[in-house]
């Protein structure tokens, strides 16, 4: 909104007699909407919509007319690849809170201080992060490639004797576990600058008085460390349990959520329906269904976790 315009309804303010705090309050109001008549057009319109089409049956050609009210829902919580594929996110979600989190933290801490050379170790943990999802998808599916002539994995595995190549991506017990893996490298390096962040604003005077006191550096990292990087950890755990959810570009690439469905996640699965087969009520009602799920935890989450900053006084 431009600034005369806000300047011409201060002033009509002010000549209605109108308070202080009220033309405060107006201001305020003038300046959210159009951040607020953005936020209504790109993201409650569309899903409003979204509940619309999700009670038809319809493919997306021609206007739908074949409501089929709450039938798309009861089927999603009905399906066994749907159940699947909800039980492959949280097996994902699993490994990324007692793996990959860890292993982020204990490297922030190593390399957030006193590593020498430690800005070159930043920037190697942090570059998978900067290549997107599809590159990062497809070099993985190179170095998966079961062919030892063209799999660098499998290449390696020949030379020990005994050991034969591996369908990584095409075993229904390995596959989940080789895309942990590619979302390890993809993103340990993001939540460790998140962590190395968080370490920059404890105070080296805490740390000082503790090693004074007699205390060892498992101790200092135990009882100061992580404590003072509480909400730093509680952001991190978030993001990673919403990224896990919402998972798509890796394992459509690298997978399309097989074999047998054995990598099958909630995105894939509302692809494969919506946008494959152009059931796009059944689609968005599964997409619906996903936004309900990351939403309920999201508010569940951030009421459970609430808890005084230290640091910054609150």
């Amino acid at each position: 909104m431009d600034i005369p315009v806000i300047r011409s309804v201060m002033k009509s303010g002010r000549s209605s007699g109108l308070s202080h705090k009220s033309k405060e309050i107006l201001t305020i109001i003038l300046f959210l909407l159009p951040a607020v008549a953005l936020f209504c057009v790109f993201i409650v319109w569309p899903i409003i919509r979204s509940i619309y089409f999700s009670t038809f049956d319809w493919n997306g050609l021609g206007p739908a007319v074949k409501n089929v009210g709450i039938d798309n829902y009861k089927r999603i919580l009905t399906d066994k690849i749907f159940l699947k594929s909800l039980g492959n996110g949280l097996l994902i979600v699993l490994f990324s809170l007692t793996l990959q989190l860890p292993i982020s933290l204990a490297l922030a801490i190593m390399v957030g201080r006193d590593l020498p050379g430690r800005a070159f170790f930043r920037t190697i943990f942090f570059l998978p992060y900067v290549l997107s999802e599809v590159i990062t998808a497809i070099i993985w599916l190179g170095l998966f490639n079961p062919d030892p002539d063209r799999g660098l994995i499998n290449a390696i595995l020949m030379l020990i004797p005994g050991v034969k190549a591996q369908a990584f991506l095409g075993d229904t017990h390995m596959v989940l576990g080789c895309i942990f893996v590619v979302l390890t490298w993809k993103y340990f390096g993001l939540h460790m600058l998140l962590y190395m962040a968080g370490l920059q604003n404890i105070p080296r005077e805490l740390e000082e008085a503790a090693l004074i006191d007699g205390a060892n550096r498992w101790q200092m990292v135990r009882y100061i460390t992580i404590p003072l990087l509480g909400p730093t950890i509680r952001t991190t755990i978030q993001l990673s349990v919403l990224g896990s959810l919402t998972q798509f570009p890796l394992v459509w690439i690298m997978t399309k959520g097989g074999p047998v469905n054995a990598s099958e996640v909630m995105a894939t699965y509302m692809y494969r329906y919506g946008f494959i087969r152009f059931w796009l009520g059944y689609g968005t009602a599964v997409a619906l269904v996903m936004l309900l799920i990351c939403l309920v935890f999201s508010i569940a989450y951030l009421r459970l976790v609430r808890q005084p900053d230290y640091l910054g006084g609150m």
